[in-house]
C-alpha cells in the first residue's frame, strides 16, 4: 500500500514536467492502478442491493402519490368552502 501511494505521488510529481503524450500515458496508468483498488461487488450483494432499491423507490412513488391525492382533495375541500 505505501508503495503504490509513493508511486502515485512520483506521477503526480512528474505530471506537470512531461510532454503532452507522456502525460495520458502516465494518467491512463495511474487510472488503471486506481481501477485495481476498487473491491467490486459480488452478484447476490449486487442482486439485494438492487432489489432493495426498487422497493424503497416504489414504497415512496406509492407513498407520494397518496400524499397528492390527499392535498388535492384538501384543496379542493377549501375551494368549495
Amino acid at each position: 500500500m505505501a508503495e503504490e501511494k509513493k508511486e502515485t505521488a512520483q506521477t503526480e510529481v512528474s505530471f506537470g514536467k512531461k510532454s503532452k503524450g507522456k502525460k495520458k500515458v502516465s494518467f491512463r496508468k495511474g487510472l488503471r492502478t486506481e481501477f485495481k483498488k476498487i473491491t467490486w461487488p459480488d452478484k447476490t450483494s449486487l442482486t439485494r442491493q438492487s432489489v432493495a432499491v426498487v422497493a424503497v423507490t416504489l414504497v415512496l412513488s406509492v407513498l407520494i402519490a397518496l400524499l397528492d391525492v390527499i392535498f388535492q382533495y384538501g384543496v379542493d375541500w377549501l375551494i368549495k368552502l
